[in-house]
């Protein structure tokens, strides 16, 4: 394999990284905790988008960082079985070797 074709697959990847990138962006999921007390939307590129947190749970400390943390784990799992749907979809990123 020649340097040029190396570097002919490296740029298909990264062409592929960003056509992937570019429908994850689109892609929208949301998580909760504290049966909807808060909820946290994130986007397939896994950026948090919004965080709503009902008014009730602002008076324990305790209660509010648990909720938190277990709407955030949440959302990341249903954030990544949506980037898995997404990539198989768009045919996912083709590494020669790793086939």
């Amino acid at each position: 394999m020649t340097m040029f074709s190396k570097l002919k697959q490296i740029k298909d990847l990264r062409d592929q990284a960003k056509t992937i990138q570019n429908v994850l962006k689109d892609v929208t999921v949301e998580g909760s905790a504290a049966w909807g007390k808060i909820s946290i939307s994130m986007n397939g590129n896994q950026e948090v988008t919004s965080v709503k947190i009902d008014p009730e749970l602002l008076s324990d400390k305790a209660k509010l960082e648990g909720a938190v943390k277990d709407a955030y784990n949440d959302t990341i799992k249903k954030a990544q079985r949506a980037m898995a749907d997404a990539m198989k979809k768009s045919g996912g990123l083709n590494i020669p070797g790793l086939n």
